[in-house]
């Protein structure tokens, strides 16, 4: 992955990401099929993914669709094969994963929770099934009011697999995660900000998620790190675990040069300027 500003990456030909100041700027690219999921999209998210994730660069993570939708699903031809019982996911060309997500589908969506660094999903238009699941990778989720967002496997005789039944009831509760999965009701944005599935909407998303993109990449990408490896361990793991990693990642910070550099700028009321993570 390029680290030179304005560096503009094709991986494959269904995911484009361009790099401005920290900021990935990644987008499915396959607008005139509503960025629909087949192998290659498969295949171009994990890869996308993977190389970000060992991008010391990289400070925060924009995920959104080119055209006027996020991500409509599974394309057409997969639900085509599945009547002769083939799963067209499982024929993208990706190396083993020793991560907790083995199936392809699972990686496509759980590599933004893999990244070390915040990852923000601007969501417009359609956000169907396997779509959905994407999103649901992302730590924040900003979504248009009027975009259409579904737990649609059911409709197709279904159940979410791309880590939907794991990560849904801890956005909006296991009831609701039922209701959602077992009816496929289509949402917009702001019943999905009210219930929690989104972290609040915007009539521009994709503006809206890279001006936060930028006010986080401005801040110490070491304290921006371990707070989301902090948070990420909330609910996870005993209190005691986590009041030790806290203190684990606090003195490490202390003192540091970033953390110096922080408090430095703070005091000279000027833009900090941070070191890149090694």
């Amino acid at each position: 992955m390029s680290e030179q500003n304005g560096s503009d990456t094709q991986c494959g030909d269904r995911v484009r990401v361009t790099v401005t100041d920290g900021v990935a700027d990644v987008r499915l690219s396959r607008p005139d099929k509503r960025n629909a999921l087949d192998p290659a999209m498969f295949a171009g998210l994990v890869t996308t993914g993977e190389r970000l994730r060992a991008d010391p660069a990289v400070r925060v993570v924009v995920l959104s669709g080119e055209g006027p939708d996020f991500c409509a699903g599974l394309d057409f031809g997969s639900f085509r094969a599945m009547e002769s019982g083939e799963r067209l996911s499982a024929t993208a060309q990706l190396p083993p994963s020793d991560g907790p997500a083995q199936a392809t589908g699972q990686r496509a969506a759980h590599v933004w929770a893999e990244l070390p660094v915040p990852v923000i999903a601007a969501v417009r238009g359609n956000a169907l099934g396997g779509g959905l699941q994407i999103a649901l990778g992302a730590d924040i989720r900003i979504v248009a009011p009027d975009a259409r967002l579904s737990v649609m496997e059911v409709a197709w005789g279904l159940i979410p697999d791309m880590t939907g039944t794991q990560v849904l009831p801890e956005l909006v509760g296991r009831d609701v995660a039922k209701e959602l999965t077992l009816t496929g009701r289509t949402i917009d944005g702001t019943e999905a900000a009210r219930i929690g599935l989104a972290t609040r909407t915007d009539a521009d998303p994709l503006a809206a998620a890279l001006t936060l993109a930028r006010e986080i990449a401005g801040r110490n990408p070491h304290a921006v790190r371990a707070a989301k490896r902090l948070l990420d361990q909330a609910g996870r793991v005993d209190l005691a675990t986590g009041f030790a990693a806290e203190q684990t990642e606090i003195g490490a910070l202390i003192g540091s040069p970033n953390q110096v550099e922080a408090v430095t700028a703070n005091f000279a009321k000027r833009a900090p300027v941070f070191e890149e993570v090694s």
